[in-house]
């Protein structure tokens, strides 16, 4: 289905049932959160957009930018969600490189294209200027049928070069969210927790569009706090909530007195990055909830791979493939890797992205041969499980041996003391390359550095665990690891670390 008639579908079935709830507006319902949207889209329209058109939204996680988002596509346009942290510089490169019709914000920023319209949510709240529009919402066109239309715009976070413009069609949605709510048995009666970032494509997916198009309700929190988190999900009391290891890591490292009222949620979900098996263990222990670790990229509009609720869940895995899609291994030719051997994950299925907007080779490279190459390195067990062991671009050569990063830091993070772990390579003119890890440690760090004796504990336990040639050479202790927008470890960043003299 085209979900563009899903809040029109949702208020005449149930117009009183409850449908996101936000600080800002508390719960709208069905009809409320239909009427708003028609409110929005006679706006849009008004301010020039049409069918085929990119509307830009840079709002942190309200109510407003997902009625902006179904308004859009009410129109027969496309959204393009932008990270309200970005630099005047950095949004005008993504409106520019979408050319976006329009973009609704907060308050309207300096330095935008010259072919985009600033729209302020005063602008839209205001009630006389909607003397000057249409009022009928017959008058508005029907919502558009066509799968193929374009629906959603992302841009990958930009960590090895300039951002590029995943496009999202209308079909990879539907295909998305049907197996979402199939993958995690959504029904009526579910209600997200959204805490990831709605510019993001997993906040979008996940935690609003597939619960709504069960019946279910989200309720929207802003930026994610550790310490007020488990308050806002009591006050809430969501069956589900999707997060990021790093967020499952701040809430284990909570004061032992901690103790929250969990009993609403039947799961909850893991993505972006692995997860060390040991983590899972500690939050599931601790807080009493299933956790579900799955794994997706943009480019395949989420989610690809899951553990499943029902049946055998394999901590250190990602899971079984999602349905609809084939998640293989290939090797450096292209042939499938059937032995369990390391190869390049490679995805197919019909949520694979129709490309990247305006980058015809970029987009033949990463779909090359009908499915997406992904970058990561992997393999699948005997039971088809998929365990991711890298990047591509992340494996170190030292001395000509391949050493994969994520297994050092499965092994870092098991030591008491390591909250994150990291591991890039840093060059040598003899190995080529050599393992440096970065460390956050469990106990609040006032000042650096650390004592050397705590160091050489934590280097001594990864020698105990780890042959000589993927021991770092060097253990670095930071008070928290630095992350990218969607709460991955930034390793670009670290990189630049390590080829930093500190003097």
């Amino acid at each position: 289905m085209n979900l563009s008639c899903l809040p029109a579908v949702r208020r005449e079935q149930a117009p009183n049932a409850p449908a996101l709830t936000d600080d800002a507006h508390g719960t709208l319902s069905n009809a409320g959160f239909a009427d708003l949207i028609d409110r929005y889209a006679r706006h849009l329209a008004h301010r020039g957009v049409r069918p085929g058109d990119i509307v830009a939204v840079k709002l942190t996680n309200r109510v407003e930018l997902v009625a902006t988002l179904f308004a859009a596509w009410r129109l027969g346009a496309a959204l393009t969600p932008v990270n309200p942290a970005l630099t005047a510089t950095e949004t005008a490169y993504q409106l520019d490189d979408c050319r976006a019709r329009v973009v609704v914000t907060e308050e309207a920023p300096d330095g935008l294209p010259a072919a985009t319209t600033p729209i302020t949510l005063a602008e839209l709240a205001e009630p006389t200027e909607l003397t000057a529009l249409t009022t009928d919402v017959d008058s508005l066109p029907e919502p558009p049928a066509d799968g193929d239309a374009l629906a959603l715009v992302i841009y990958t976070s930009g960590t090895t070069g300039r951002p590029k413009g995943v496009e999202l069609l209308h079909r990879n949605i539907d295909a998305m969210t049907e197996a979402m709510i199939e993958t995690m048995r959504l029904t009526p009666a579910d209600h997200s927790l959204l805490i990831l970032p709605l510019f993001h494509v997993n906040g979008i997916v996940v935690s609003v569009l597939s619960p709504l198009r069960a019946g279910g309700q989200a309720t929207l929190v802003g930026r994610f706090s550790a310490k007020g988190f488990f308050g806002a999900l009591e006050r809430a009391r969501p069956t589900f909530f999707s997060g990021v290891p790093a967020i499952y890591a701040m809430l284990a490292d909570l004061p032992p007195e901690v103790r929250p009222d969990t009993s609403s949620l039947r799961f909850a979900v893991c993505g972006a990055a692995p997860m060390p098996p040991g983590l899972i263990a500690a939050v599931e222990q601790r807080f009493g909830f299933r956790l579900v670790e799955g794994y997706g990229l943009s480019e395949a509009t989420c989610a690809s791979t899951s553990n499943p609720l029902d049946g055998p869940r394999k901590p250190g895995t990602v899971g079984l493939p999602l349905p609809g899609q084939t998640v293989s291994v290939v090797d450096e030719r292209g042939r499938t890797v059937t032995d369990g051997g390391i190869g390049e994950v490679v995805i197919a299925g019909p949520t694979l992205m129709h490309g990247y907007l305006g980058r015809p080779e970029e987009t033949a490279k990463a779909l090359r041969g009908g499915r997406l190459h992904t970058g990561d390195l992997g393999r699948l067990d005997e039971d088809g499980y998929l365990v991711l062991v890298d990047r591509v671009k992340d494996m170190i050569i030292r001395g000509g041996e391949n050493v994969y990063p994520k297994e050092i830091e499965t092994v870092l993070h098991g030591h008491p003391a390591v909250r994150e772990a990291a591991v890039v390579g840093r060059p040598d003119p003899v190995l080529g390359e050599v393992p440096v890890a970065f460390v956050a440690l469990r106990d609040a760090i006032d000042e650096l550095p650390v004592e050397q004796a705590e160091i050489a504990e934590i280097s001594a336990f990864a020698a105990e665990h780890l042959a000589p040639y993927k021991c770092p050479v060097e253990i670095l202790v930071l008070p928290e690891l630095p992350r990218n927008p969607v709460g991955k470890t930034d390793k670009p960043a670290l990189r630049r670390r390590v080829l930093t003299p500190t003097g």
